[in-house]
């Protein structure tokens, strides 16, 4: 198997650990060790005091996967294993495409979800998230004209990453519609669910649509813990489970004793956790769209309607590449050019998770008034 660099964890491991301030960054703000403990209720505390450095199971802890299938209608708790989610992606797609298959990915996206069906020798058709009137969308027509004979997968990723873009339930409705009806595989990256804006908007986990829906998710964006490197792939397909159950035995085996235990906390206190985190996203919203508008000369605020993060736009002759480049040389705040994403248009990430947002956008605004005032 070759596989290309991946071009997002290339800029962080450059950037992430020497920049003074990271505006890019995709999850919500982590929880101290001490905070999440004190969340812990009895039988929680008695599991981390006891707790043994052994291995462990390696479908998941069955508290930890008995939680998780709470977030979920149809899913049981053998229906689930955890992962990191990375390491999901990998597994799963591994275990689900053969050689000559052919795959439709939402674009842009995290790059593993296209990439990895690629590396196996599969073919990828890119289903665009574009730009209208200011607004993300997406066009299920080209969805629907993508399919092929061949066609094994269907990727999505809402709310997404980058642009925070969630489709309206009909376009949802359709999309799941193709994919049951077509017995398409649809592998839905889910984890930025439950920071939607708008909880009409959050729409049913593809592992409780049909048995061919693979969802995945984790606590590393929306519940702000990709300390822990929790993350599971959830579906009702007994035969898909077993091979990634199989194949998982080549990649970790089995999860972390502490990461599991704090993932059990966090998991019961969830509506605590989300509620804190989604507040803070609105909050920063807010903060971000008073900036943008008072250097629309410069800056496009383009909405997002989930998500810890969003895609806006740079109006300036100059490029995002470099934008970026000058950015973190001068002031030490990294953001994310829309390259990193093989995304043509002159767009750049912005984080919307972390309690010093207002202080990194001072420091964004200072560069922009020393070097793009007009």
């Amino acid at each position: 198997m070759r596989i290309n660099d991946f071009r997002l964890e290339c800029y962080f491991a450059k950037y992430e650990f020497s920049a003074k301030y990271l505006l890019s960054s995709s999850d919500c703000e982590s929880l101290k060790l001490g905070d999440l403990l004190q969340m812990a209720d009895q039988e929680c505390m008695a599991l981390w005091d006891d707790l043994k450095l052994g291995y462990t199971d390696s479908k998941g802890h069955p508290l930890l996967r008995n939680e998780i299938s709470k977030l979920y209608r149809k899913i049981k708790p053998e229906d689930i294993i955890v992962l990191a989610p990375e390491e999901g992606i990998f597994v799963a797609m591994n275990s689900i495409l053969d050689r000559g298959d052919h795959v439709i990915s939402i674009e842009p996206a995290y790059q593993s979800l296209a990439e990895i069906p690629e590396s196996l020798g599969c073919a990828v058709t890119r289903w665009p998230v574009s730009l209208n009137d200011n607004k993300w969308s997406i066009d299920t027509s080209y969805l629907q004209n993508a399919i092929r004979s061949n066609t094994k997968l269907i990727i999505i990723n809402f709310p997404h990453n980058p642009t925070g873009f969630i489709p309206d339930p009909g376009e949802f409705k359709t999309i799941a519609g193709l994919a049951v009806n077509n017995d398409i595989f649809l592998f839905s990256d889910e984890m930025y669910r439950y920071l939607e804006f708008s909880e009409s908007r959050r729409y049913e986990s593809a592992a409780d649509i049909f048995s061919n829906g693979i969802s995945l998710s984790g606590l590393s964006k929306s519940f702000g813990l990709p300390g822990l490197r929790t993350g599971w792939l959830a579906t009702r397909n007994k035969t898909v489970m077993e091979k990634i159950r199989r194949f998982r035995y080549y990649t970790t085996i089995c999860g972390s004793a502490p990461g599991e235990i704090l993932s059990i906390i966090a998991l019961r206190n969830k509506d605590r956790i989300i509620s804190r985190n989604l507040d803070l996203v609105r909050k920063n919203v807010q903060i971000a769209k008073m900036l943008f508008n008072k250097h629309n000369g410069l800056l496009n605020w383009i909405e997002p309607q989930g998500g810890s993060i969003a895609f806006p736009h740079l109006n300036e002759k100059i490029h995002a590449d470099e934008f970026c480049r000058k950015l973190i040389d001068l002031k030490s705040v990294l953001l994310l050019p829309a390259s990193i994403f093989n995304f043509p248009g002159n767009h750049f990430r912005i984080g919307l998770g972390r309690i010093n947002f207002p202080q990194a956008l001072n420091v964004f605004e200072s560069f922009i008034d020393e070097h793009y005032a007009p």
